[in-house]
């Protein structure tokens, strides 16, 4: 390992040399972060219900934004980085959170188990599906593909082996189809039409 890597774990960085660092692209500050606060961001994802595979690509995914934004000449740092940091993968997660949870409902509504379950429930979760799959097929390729192996549980990195792309598309790209996903069917005459439903029926209930 060389000299300044093995420095990177027992010298104690102040925010800003953390910034210059980044700003400056040395690899070795990351090693220095990711033992200092991948275990903080671990924490938070699997107390969430996520995995460390989930926290590793949340907090990789973290500091790619912390780049982004301290390239920009009006970036200036209101808090402490750990703060920052963490508020950044927070986030994050819970975007990954809120987009699993509305694809899943898509895919198959929540219904109550009951011996008798009633007809209209079944109806409603056959046409859920149905606008699911039609908005699904309106994808690309390789944006379907990615996110079938998501959401059987594969990691960004698993995917990008298993198809042959490269990581940082695999993020890209599973982030957009899922986004355009969701556009597809709230935009679905069908889904508009139920929506609007639900909104007349509240308003008589309540």
């Amino acid at each position: 390992m060389p000299p300044q890597e093995i420095s990177a774990f027992v010298k104690e960085y102040t925010d800003s040399e953390i910034i210059e660092c980044l700003r400056n692209r040395q690899s070795y500050v990351v090693l220095y972060l990711s033992d200092q606060y991948l275990p903080m961001i671990r924490n938070m994802v699997t107390h969430m219900g996520g995995s460390s595979e989930d926290a590793k690509d949340i907090f990789q995914e973290g500091l790619m934004i912390i780049l982004e934004k301290i390239d920009s000449r009006e970036f200036a740092l209101t808090c402490k980085f750990k703060t920052f940091l963490y508020c950044i993968c927070e986030n994050l997660w819970k975007s990954v959170l809120d987009r699993r949870h509305s694809a899943t409902n898509y895919l198959q509504r929540r219904t109550e188990t009951e011996e008798d379950p009633d007809f209209s429930e079944q109806v409603d979760d056959d046409l859920y599906r149905e606008i699911f799959m039609k908005s699904f097929k309106k994808l690309d390729k390789s944006g379907r593909k990615i996110l079938k192996l998501y959401w059987k549980g594969y990691s960004p990195q698993e995917i990008a082996e298993k198809l042959n792309y490269s990581y940082g598309y695999v993020r890209k790209k599973k982030s957009e189809s899922q986004a355009e996903l969701i556009e597809k069917v709230k935009s679905h005459p069908e889904y508009r039409k139920i929506m609007e439903s639900e909104e007349i029926v509240k308003k008589v209930i309540y």
